[in-house]
């Protein structure tokens, strides 16, 4: 075999160009070498999500509500802050965002930018009979762990987010309708949106990408539940992907954190009343 020529081994070697063009013009290279050939479509599919990622930690979270429209909006509905549902209105605000940002707007974009079903991106039922019993199966896999995390001081000290839920039932569950609605649409973007539509482009590849963000939104929790959802990211990714469905990881999701706030109520002495 004859040794290459330098005029091959110049040509092979990439084109180091400055400022923004050259940026540009080497990751213009890249997609094109990468087979199968990246297109708009899948670059713009990972901005717009990186963008709903980003819209919701700031503007979608109960902080965001706290710092700013608290007041008006209890003003609006007639409540006051000795009202006893007043704490409850960040938690609204929770539900309400998550499904906007994480349901309503990448539905929108899968039926008027893609042109395809949103029952493409696991809003169905079918197939998920079979599967209910594996989730079943996590989640009493899961229960004795989260028992034993929920002696910590850090635990007991998170949950509830709402602390409100102590005060009754009636606060516990509707609290727990809020929490689930957020539950529903965070399914619905990580194991829905997020994996069927990275799925076009990395196949079953599309979970672990998929578990790197949902790993970073629950930095500042307890460090064990953290490191727990890495493993939840990949199950419940490669689950939803075989079902084509994320509905029974969205009743598993929350089935949990509904324990998860009954234990740190009785370890912090029950309801009041």
């Amino acid at each position: 075999m004859e040794p290459s020529s330098k005029t091959d081994d110049a040509s092979s070697k990439p084109q180091h160009l400055g400022g923004f063009k050259g940026f540009f013009q080497e990751l213009k290279n890249d997609l094109k070498a990468n087979a199968p050939e990246w297109t708009r479509r899948d670059v713009a599919t990972i901005i717009f999500i990186t963008v709903l990622l980003a819209l919701f930690y700031y503007y979608g979270r109960p902080h965001f509500f706290r710092r700013t429209l608290w007041n008006d909006t209890a003003a609006m509905m007639g409540m006051t802050s000795a009202d006893s549902y007043y704490r409850l209105l960040p938690y609204g605000y929770w539900a309400i965002a998550s499904v906007t940002l994480r349901m309503l707007l990448p539905c929108a974009v899968i039926v008027m930018v893609f042109h395809e079903r949103i029952q493409d991106y696991g809003y169905r039922l079918i197939g998920e009979v079979k599967h209910a019993k594996i989730y079943l199966m996590l989640y009493f896999f899961m229960l004795p762990l989260v028992v034993g995390v929920s002696f910590t001081t850090s635990f007991q000290r998170k949950y509830p987010f709402y602390k409100g839920s102590m005060l009754g039932l009636d606060h516990f569950i509707m609290y727990q309708v809020c929490y689930g609605i957020q539950f529903v649409a965070l399914e619905a973007f990580f194991r829905g949106f997020m994996i069927f539509a990275l799925y076009k482009r990395f196949g079953y590849y599309a979970v672990p990408i998929m578990t790197v963000p949902y790993c970073m939104i629950h930095f500042g929790k307890p460090v064990l539940e953290t490191f727990g959802a890495i493993f939840a990211g990949l199950a419940l990714g490669y689950l939803a992907l075989k079902s084509k469905s994320w509905l029974h990881g969205a009743i598993l999701h929350w089935s949990v954190g509904i324990t998860m706030d009954l234990l740190a109520i009785f370890h912090r002495g029950g309801f009041k009343s």
